[in-house]
């Protein structure tokens, strides 16, 4: 309990700071209608979907690590957010994202469907750890081929390079729409997720184990695709691809909590509210002239990290 009041705390600090940071330099302590437009229309949509994705990658990175058990596992492992960035890639490459606000995150919650129906399918209903894996790098793959290959083709430089753009991740310019549309997507994956607490404690102690003691593991996976695909679709589909956030906030979190992760899923959602709230404060900061992405620097930040987890994991082995 000490520590997720900590981590509430700190989610509620960058809250705040979120909100009085950035280039109009208004505070929500001043007033004016300016600095009151400025805060309910531009800061207030930006901070909390960033807290909402955060907690959403954590939350899905403890949901895969605990089904996986493996602290390296994180929740692109399925292949959802490839195939999400993919349908929001035909949504602009075509010109329909311009058309309406909501087609570009309804196009990548279409894409990230498609690779849930297709996961399935390839691991088929009976398959375990290693299917599920299989069918996710395959569906990744398979996306990542033909978003290279649309923008390899793309006639319109404009849109190949709005589409990079996009892909690298960011929360600015998002406004109350962006918040609507993920909540009842990212709400549904974290009540599905959260539902497996029990089952995914009762695995750490093996698949033999966890079924003698009344866990359906079919039922388990499939609550743990779906709502892994809910969480992390949705943030795709409003943000673009912000990686590492599901696998560094488990990781660094699992000591904490006795390894548990049925206590580890909670602490994971407020780790990642906070570690992508501090991020996108600090693509305030940071260059502010530039328009510096959150998925580069949340690469930036995990890329290491993660080599750092090879490394120790191959000095222990040796």
């Amino acid at each position: 309990m000490k520590l997720l009041a900590a981590l509430g705390a700190l989610v509620a600090a960058l809250f705040a700071a979120s909100l009085a940071i950035g280039p109009a330099g208004a505070a929500f302590w001043q007033g004016g209608e300016a600095a009151s437009l400025i805060l309910r229309e531009i800061r207030l949509p930006r901070a909390v979907l960033g807290a909402m994705i955060g907690a959403a990658l954590g939350l899905a990175g403890a949901a895969m690590q605990g089904y996986l058990r493996n602290p390296l596992a994180e929740p692109g492992l399925i292949g959802v957010s490839p195939a999400a960035a993919l349908g929001a890639v035909v949504a602009l490459q075509s010109g329909l994202a311009a058309a309406h606000v909501l087609i570009l995150p309804a196009m990548a919650l279409a894409g990230a469907a498609v690779a849930v129906v297709l996961m399935v399918a390839l691991a088929g209903p009976r398959g375990g750890a290693f299917g599920l894996i299989l069918a996710g790098i395959a569906i990744s793959a398979l996306a990542g081929a033909l978003v290279s290959l649309v923008l390899n083709l793309s006639p319109n430089p404009f849109a190949a390079a709005e589409i990079v753009f996009w892909m690298m991740g960011s929360l600015a310019d998002r406004s109350v729409v962006h918040v609507w549309i993920a909540l009842p997507f990212l709400a549904l994956g974290a009540l599905l997720v959260a539902g497996t607490a029990r089952g995914l404690d009762a695995l750490t102690l093996g698949e033999d184990a966890a079924a003698s003691m009344g866990v359906d593991l079919r039922r388990l996976r499939l609550r743990i695709v779906l709502g892994t695909a809910a969480l992390v679709g949705a943030a795709t589909a409003v943000a673009g691809a912000i990686g590492f956030v599901g696998l560094v906030v488990p990781h660094l979190l699992r000591p904490l909590v006795g390894a548990r992760p049925s206590r580890l899923l909670p602490a994971s959602a407020l780790g990642g509210a906070a570690l992508v709230l501090a991020a996108d404060i600090g693509v305030r900061l940071i260059a502010p002239e530039r328009d510096l992405k959150l998925g580069v620097l949340t690469a930036l930040v995990g890329a290491p990290f993660f080599l750092h987890l090879i490394w120790r994991h191959r000095a222990a082995g040796a």
